[in-house]
């Protein structure tokens, strides 16, 4: 298994509820091993075998929260 993680900046986060569908809508991919959101942000430790960073922030953006900034770290 290889992890990563990704940072994502967003918009259109207003609130607890935004947080909840987030997290409930990358929990969803295959690979995703934690989301946490917070600050207009969206970090994501995921599993490189079952999903990629491309395929998070498209995710989002079919949520609706457009992703303004993404970088991936170790």
């Amino acid at each position: 298994m290889a992890k990563e993680s990704a940072y994502f900046t967003v918009g259109g986060i207003s609130g607890k509820h935004d947080v909840k569908e987030i997290k409930q809508g990358l929990d969803t991919l295959p690979g995703v091993l934690s989301v946490s959101v917070g600050g207009g942000r969206v970090a994501v430790d995921f599993d490189t075998t079952g999903t990629r960073r491309d395929r998070i922030g498209k995710q989002l953006a079919d949520m609706g929260y457009p992703v303004l900034d993404a970088q991936t770290g170790g």
